[in-house]
């Protein structure tokens, strides 16, 4: 285990010249090579082996002869959008799907050639750029679909795109039972390319199933529709992460893999049904230890007071980080194996832990010393801390958690 006391000495990051006030100088690319875990010891690690793994679960999940597309909107709901949309791209993932037309550019800009979808229809001044860097929209709307149309052809290209239907989720989307309507107001135009129809489940995660079988029976009519008045729909497809693996009867054409793509699961029901690997794993190191006397309190408030014989440590990353302070005195944190309690309330940049130096029964005594690693998500040994834990505990989901651990904590690939 890395400690300070033990920690290398420190890298000379001098020039070999003198400056001319005849000091030393930085070297710019020394400095550079300072790993971002050195620069604060707060960092989030993301195994792609599990992204990997998730792929391969969602295509046994779907089978053969269908797409897959990976979700990696909010930089891969927090994961990295690069890296993410490269591991699922070369595990069996077809497709990439975002939320922004800078989330499309950012992939693009990394020589990513894979499609691209923006899942909702962006700005009508964003048209150049789709057209640009070959992003493909969403579209739900007459005047985007002509404006859309109109520039790719005095551009001399076509203008892609994917057609949201709304079967009931009433969010975005032409209603279920206007779309071939909608297509005869904008079908006519020569530059427009109708690739895919889709519509997002609302209730694909819930045990009650009325309101997405309805939506389902609403989809398919209206795709029925299109093929009866002559419009090829192209790729269909309806299945969040819920519906692949509860539902075969929506995988259609393409799935659009989310949270699960992450190791998480979307409902109860699916963990009987498929293994899922969390690819994310929060971890900091310990700057400060301290025995408490007793009744003394720790931190704003000083809602926690020492029972005495116990060692407060400190780790340096809090609420701006994404460790809610909402869960303040409600989590644990993993030292060596052991849980140990997250006590005080999480501050914005640091938070502080308990442990407990008596000993009892078979329990171990821990020796904490800064510098120590500490898991604040994640699995070491038996000991495990989970974003469901949080979630649960914050009566939200898994994609808020997530999503909310900041890039001020650098992310390191495994």
């Amino acid at each position: 285990m890395y400690s300070q006391k033990n920690a290398k000495r420190p890298i000379d990051f001098a020039r070999d010249v003198i400056s001319p006030s005849g000091k030393l100088a930085f070297d710019p690319e020394k400095l550079a090579t300072i790993p971002a875990r050195d620069r604060r010891w707060a960092w989030v690690e993301i195994d792609l082996a599990a992204i990997r793994h998730n792929v391969g679960v969602a295509r046994q999940c779907i089978g053969r002869g269908k797409k897959l597309m990976a979700v990696v909107k909010a930089d891969a709901y927090g994961h990295g959008a690069v890296k993410v949309a490269k591991t699922a791209l070369n595990s069996g993932a077809e497709y990439l799907g975002v939320a922004t037309v800078d989330e499309a550019i950012e992939l693009r800009e990394a020589l990513i050639n894979a499609p691209v979808l923006v899942l909702a229809e962006p700005p009508i001044t964003s048209i150049p750029l789709l057209l640009a860097y070959k992003v493909m929209p969403t579209i739900y709307t007459p005047e985007f679909a002509i404006q859309y149309g109109e520039a790719a052809d005095a551009f001399g290209v076509r203008a892609p795109y994917h057609l949201k239907i709304n079967t009931g989720m009433n969010r975005i989307g032409i209603r279920h039972d206007e779309v071939v309507e909608f297509m005869t107001q904008v079908s006519f135009h020569r530059a427009l390319d109708l690739v895919g129809t889709f519509t997002h489940f609302a209730t694909a995660d819930c045990a009650e199933t009325l309101d997405f079988q309805i939506q389902a029976k609403r989809f398919l009519e209206a795709i029925n529709a299109m093929r009866a008045a002559g419009i090829n729909p192209g790729i269909v497809h309806t299945a969040n992460s819920a519906a692949i693996i509860r539902y075969p009867d929506v995988h259609f054409d393409m799935a659009r893999l989310g949270i699960s793509l992450y190791g998480f699961h979307p409902c109860q029901e699916t963990r009987r049904m498929v293994e899922l690997r969390p690819a994310m794993s929060v971890h900091a190191r310990i700057t400060e230890v301290k025995l408490v006397p007793m009744s003394e309190g720790v931190s704003y408030g000083m809602q926690y007071r020492s029972p005495g014989s116990v060692k407060i440590c400190t780790l340096p990353l809090g609420y701006a980080d994404g460790f809610r302070r909402e869960l303040s005195g409600r989590t644990d944190v993993i030292l060596d194996g052991q849980r140990c309690r997250q006590v005080g309330n999480i501050c914005m940049d640091q938070c502080m832990f308990e442990v407990d130096m008596r000993v009892y029964g078979n329990r171990r005594r821990l020796d904490p010393q800064i510098g120590d690693e500490v898991i604040v998500v994640g699995r070491q040994g038996d000991s495990v801390v989970t974003v469901d834990d949080m979630a649960n505990m914050l009566g939200t989901v898994q994609h808020e958690i997530v999503i909310g651990f900041s890039h001020r904590m650098p992310r390191v690939y495994v």
